[in-house]
């Protein structure tokens, strides 16, 4: 792979990662404004999402890819629920956790019934990230959320986990 190549791998990677990071901010707004995913996701795609942040211009998202994140979570929202109830601890439910920890399992859920073409570890390596930047490393919620996306994983794509 020459140099060109891998530098339009960084920055799609990049730009994913910012598309995950979006829809996750994205799910929240939803969930506490009461407020509809067309509306968001126009409100995203148009004020948020490839912005700049003190002066600085954050990289753009994959807008393409925030909307099926963002979109796809909402369209397919109870096979994405049953699936992480069925991997919670008994006596545990989705309503819950934490609310941002709630749209990043649905996020990294969605990938994992939805999205084939990434792998399951970049999925739950993903969301884990996202968790630490929101919660902290160290904390329990990113442990909590990697348990179960890997949990939600084996169910979702046990050839990869074999």
């Amino acid at each position: 792979m020459n140099e060109k190549t891998k530098d339009y791998a960084k920055s799609r990677r990049e730009a994913r990662t910012l598309a995950r990071l979006g829809a996750v901010q994205a799910l929240y707004q939803m969930e506490h404004s009461g407020q509809g995913v067309d509306a968001t996701v126009r409100e995203f795609l148009n004020h948020r999402l490839g912005s700049e942040l003190d002066g600085v211009a954050i990289r753009e998202a994959d807008d393409e890819f925030f909307v099926d994140l963002t979109r796809g979570v909402v369209e397919a929202q109870r096979p994405i629920d049953r699936l992480i109830d069925r991997n919670l601890r008994e006596g545990w439910s989705l309503k819950r956790i934490d609310s941002t920890a709630r749209a990043i399992l649905r996020c990294g859920a969605f990938e994992m019934i939805r999205r084939p073409d990434v792998p399951a570890k970049v999925v739950i390596d993903e969301y884990v990230e996202i968790a630490n930047d929101f919660f902290g490393e160290g904390e329990q919620e990113p442990k909590f959320i990697n348990g179960l996306l890997e949990a939600c994983g084996r169910e979702a794509r046990a050839e990869e986990f074999a």
